[in-house]
């Protein structure tokens, strides 16, 4: 025996003694919520729950920076008999982590998929149009949805949905684009973002409220692991190939582009680093 293998027999204990722990139900955290004219960032999730799990950067740019980010229920998932269930485990994750949130209708869009995109283009024409009204509504300076290679389909439907819809907006129109990850990882983020402690304890917890989806899926107690991966690959992916890794604990990895004259483009070389310990809009700059 070595102390990796008591390390390691640690890490299973914890696992054990997390999916013990109760699901949602816990008052919403108390932090004084950004001014009304404070600018935006949205939050365009594919399903109830990307908003916790992949949000990391969405959960600093509001603590931090003190922006009011609104997140978009895109859908409310597939099962038509959880739909108004899963929106009311959305509220309750919401109003605990401090998020705005805004659906696109009452059981939110249908089809978001490729295939859809592809092949009835009249539908998909009405579900653009209804996050094209979304991001006219708001003006937000920052949008994050997931990228275009995120394996399930419903995410990848979200990008593509997202990028139609600003392709429909006056071509003035500017703001950064902030592509996340959670089914499949991209080739190539550009943005290593460091989450404190606290944060991803903010995230877990406020993941547990999607009762039905963790219930038969523990991912909440899975975030960590997650997060202390995203350190050794962004060291690399994100840094460069030999880089040496940060002292992060935790990480997300996202890809930061900027729309402007009606395309996006990336405004800097190479990768960024956000450290816990410095304000997100440093990282936002050409």
């Amino acid at each position: 025996m070595t102390p990796y293998h008591k390390l390691a027999s640690q890490y299973v204990d914890l696992l054990k003694l997390g999916r013990t722990f109760p699901l949602g139900g816990f008052p919403p955290i108390s932090r004084p919520a950004p001014p009304a004219d404070a600018p935006k960032a949205l939050f365009f999730s594919p399903h109830p729950d990307d908003e916790c799990i992949s949000g990391g950067i969405a959960l600093r740019l509001l603590r931090q920076a003190k922006l009011r980010v609104i997140n978009v229920a895109v859908t409310l998932g597939s099962l038509k008999q959880r739909k108004l269930e899963r929106l009311n485990e959305l509220r309750q994750a919401c109003n605990y982590i401090g998020f705005e949130l805004e659906t696109t209708g009452p059981t939110g869009l249908q089809a978001i998929n490729p295939v859809a995109r592809e092949k009835d283009a009249a539908q998909w024409k009405t579900s653009v149009q209804v996050i094209r009204e979304i991001l006219q509504r708001h003006m937000p300076q920052i949008v994050i949805f997931p990228h275009d290679r995120d394996w399930n389909s419903t995410h990848i439907g979200t990008h593509f949905l997202v990028m139609d819809a600003l392709k429909e907006l006056p071509a003035d129109f500017e703001c950064y684009l902030v592509e996340s990850e959670f089914w499949g990882a991209m080739a190539d983020p550009n943005l290593m973002v460091e989450m404190s402690t606290s944060d991803v304890g903010d995230m877990m917890a406020a993941t547990s409220f999607h009762t039905g989806e963790v219930g038969r899926n523990p991912y909440h107690v899975l975030l960590p692991a997650w997060m202390m991966d995203n350190v050794r690959r962004g060291a690399e992916v994100a840094g460069g190939q030999g880089g040496a890794a940060p002292d992060f604990a935790f990480a997300a990895l996202y890809r930061l582009r900027k729309w402007t004259g009606g395309q996006e483009r990336r405004f800097f070389d190479g990768g960024r680093r956000m450290p816990a310990s410095i304000n997100p809009l440093e990282i936002f700059r050409d």
